[in-house]
Formats: C-alpha cells, structure tokens, sequence
C-alpha cells in the first residue's frame, strides 16, 4: 500500500512539473485595438521578440517560450478578465509586460494570490511601486521622471505648470507627484482632468490654453497629447511642452507628426539608436530578425530588456521549474547587467531601475537626448 502512495505522490508531482507542458507559457494582458493599440502591440512584439531569440538557441531550461497575449483593449475590467483567464486556464510562470497602472491595479492582486511574478508593467505609476512580494518593475518611476523634467524647466525660469491627466486613479496621483515637488519650491501646479478614452476636442484645448501655462505636461496617452499638440500648432500657440516616457513616443511621434517637434519626453531606456549598448544592438537585431521591417522604437526596446531580464530569472530557477521558483529566482537576482544597462532585485527591493533620460523631438521626427 505504501508504494502505492508513494508512486501517486511520485505522479502528482511529476503532473505538477509538467503542467505547463512543453513550453513555458508567459501570461500577457495588453491593448491590440482601441486607443492605445500601437503601445500595446510594441510591447507585446518587443518582448515576443526576445523570446524567439531564445527559442533559435534552444530555449531556456529545456523548453521554448511562449508569449501569450489577450486584447483588453485599454480597458481595467477586460484587464482584470483576461488575468482570470491566463490564471485559470493558462498556467503562466509569469504576468508580464501590462501597458500601464489603471490595467495593472485588479491584476496584480490575482497574480499575488496566485503566486505568480507581476513583471514589468509600462508604468511607473505609484499603484506599481508599492512593496508587494510578486510586483517588479524595470523602469523608474514617474516621479522620478517628473523630477528630471521639471529640473530641467525650473531652471530656465518657468512658473506655471498645467498637469494634464486622466481623471480617475492613477491619474490624480500623477498630477500629486508634482504638486509636491512644486511646493518644495513654492510653486503650485495647475491641472487639466480628462476621462479616458474620451476624444479630445476644441473645448479642452481652450481650457488648457485659459490656464495660461508656460509648461504643459502631460500624464496622458499619446493620441490625446498628439491632439493637443497639433492644434496648438495649427494656433500658432506654441507653448513648452513635455511627456512621461509612459506616452509612447514614437507613437506620440507618429500620431503628431511634424507638430511633435520640441516636444521633450523623459525616456526609461537607453536611446533605441545607440548601437555602442550592446544590450540595444542584441533587441534590435532579435527585432529585425523577427519580420520587424521598421527601425526598433524605445517601447520595443523596453520590452526586450524586460523580456530577458525574464528570462534570466527562468534560467535561474531551481528545478521543477515553475512559477514559484521564478519568482524566488527573480526576488534574488541581484545586479544584473543586461549589456550596458543594468537592473538590480532583491527580497526587499523589486524595483529594478532608476535610469531616466530627456530626449526631444527634433524636426525629422528622431528623439535626441538632452
């Protein structure tokens, strides 16, 4: 009867370590139609991209990577639906790569329960820099990043400062980030609320223009900034202007065209351009030799840091591999340099990078650093 037991135990376990298969199953929830689809698709094949470059060598522990990825449409309750979905059907080893907070807030309490690793939301948000022992970002966060801007404006001697952002959330706690940091140095922002997924129109660019500002800054996704900007071009109102990297910029680009230029956008990777990182030569050539025909853009170049840093943790993992030990992999990673960009986690501190770069657009439509 005892090895009876003992070979079931034996079974369950070995059931267990194959749950996922033949492949290691990553679980993505992303936008791949409505308004912020083209972040949503650069994100999704900048790491899917990584991930086949592993593949073409072998795999990792044995196995190839699959990326899966559900359309939430840039809306939190379809989010917090299709993280039911891969929890529940899919057996991930890791959530990875959701497009900003406001999807990230219902997900990462069903990725914690679930004990799966939360990795690398595109946000740095305050909902996503809380301590949470499955939550880990790869990117500064938004304060830091309002930080390097407003330094940079401060400094030039401008005073009124509209915060452009969404009204609800994650939104209000952007335009807080700088209302401190004004104080700090007695100034006080101004703020222009809008809702999601809500076109923008005359009525809001007169508002915004009531406001007076010297600086605008915006919080919000790269279809409404490019609005606003093309008709203050079209006005002949031109007013300094800058962007959380959470903008996408080259969408931001694209969707504004020749009006994006003297834009300035913080950036939270090195310049999709500087062939000297080997970390961004190695994306972009995985980038290329996936089909992709465009030159590698920045949210791109996210993903794939984000995607190998990911996969290092799976290479680390003690065996049975699954998505327990990643996690414990991940939480002990330690200083891990990428190629000329580095991350660092650790039990106490999961959040891996404080790089921040300001870039502005110039009038070809390229980003140079300032």
């Amino acid at each position: 009867m005892k090895s009876v037991v003992f070979a079931f135990v034996l079974a369950a376990a070995a059931l267990a370590a194959n749950a996922q298969g033949d492949k290691w199953v990553i679980g993505q929830s992303v936008p791949l139609t409505g308004s912020n689809a083209a972040f949503g698709k650069d994100i999704r094949d900048g790491a899917k991209a990584y991930f086949a470059h592993v593949n073409s060598r072998g795999g990792v522990q044995g196995k190839q990577i699959e990326l899966v990825s559900l359309d939430d449409k840039n809306d939190r309750k379809q989010a917090a639906a299709n993280t039911k979905t891969l929890l529940e059907e899919k057996n991930p080893l890791a959530l990875f790569g959701y497009a900003s907070a406001t999807l990230s807030l219902d997900a990462i309490p069903q990725a914690e329960k679930a004990d799966v690793a939360f990795f690398a939301p595109f946000s740095g948000a305050n909902p996503v820099r809380v301590n949470n022992p499955v939550l880990f970002t790869m990117r500064a966060s938004y304060g830091e990043e309002m930080e390097k801007i407003l330094n940079f404006w401060m400094s030039l001697g401008l005073k009124r400062v509209t915060v452009v952002h969404y009204e609800d959330e994650v939104g209000k706690q952007n335009f807080e980030v700088v209302q401190k940091y004004l104080q700090k140095i007695n100034l006080v922002p101004q703020a222009l609320p809008l809702k999601r997924n809500v076109p923008i129109t005359k009525v809001e660019v007169d508002a915004l223009l009531a406001q007076q500002p010297d600086l605008i800054l915006h919080t919000i996704l790269s279809g409404a900034a490019a609005t606003f900007q093309k008709q203050l071009v079209e006005m002949g109102r031109i007013v300094p202007t800058s962007s959380l990297s959470f903008i996408g910029a080259d969408q931001f680009i694209t969707a504004a065209g020749a009006s994006a230029s003297g834009v300035s956008i913080t950036q939270v990777v090195p310049n999709p351009s500087s062939q000297q990182v080997p970390v961004v030569r190695e994306c972009a050539k995985a980038i290329a030799d996936s089909g992709i025909t465009t030159p590698m853009n920045s949210t791109q170049l996210e993903a794939c840091i984000a995607a190998k840093t990911l996969v290092e943790g799976i290479r680390r993992a003690k065996a049975p591999v699954s998505a327990r030990t990643v996690l414990a992999a991940l939480s002990n990673l330690g200083t891990y340099d990428l190629g000329g960009y580095k991350v660092a986690f650790s039990s106490g501190a999961h959040h891996g990078s404080k790089f921040v770069d300001l870039a502005m657009v110039t009038r070809d439509g390229r980003l140079l650093s300032r």
